[in-house]
């Protein structure tokens, strides 16, 4: 599975984004999908994810401000981002999880950096 990650920029504090990551290869296999950031000096963290049931979990730090959603006909997970904050500054990657014993495929990284 390749995943393209888009839609990452430069917004000021309280704006939006909308992440994209189209997913390619084989797609039936993805068990669930996922959205990862990484701020400089700190670890990658989970962000958001979507199981294959449409079930969604968010991180505490997003809660109410971010909404993972999927497009199966075009193979597309979203992540839309509002309220931004400083904080919010990271590289964000998409992640699949995939068949069984499950791994994880990763896109090349998006950046989103809030500006106060």
């Amino acid at each position: 599975v390749q995943l393209v990650e888009s839609g990452g920029g430069l917004v000021q504090a309280g704006g939006s984004l909308r992440l994209s990551c189209a997913a390619s290869g084989s797609i039936l296999s993805i068990n669930a999908m996922a959205w990862y950031r990484q701020a400089p000096g700190k670890q990658r963290e989970l962000v958001a994810v979507i199981t294959s049931g449409g079930s969604t979990n968010y991180a505490d730090s997003v809660t109410g401000r971010f909404t993972m959603s999927r497009d199966n006909a075009k193979n597309t997970v979203y992540l839309q981002m509002n309220s931004l904050k400083p904080e919010d500054t990271a590289l964000y990657y998409c992640n699949a999880v995939i068949g069984g014993p499950p791994f994880h495929s990763w896109g090349q990284g998006t950046q989103v950096t809030v500006s106060s």
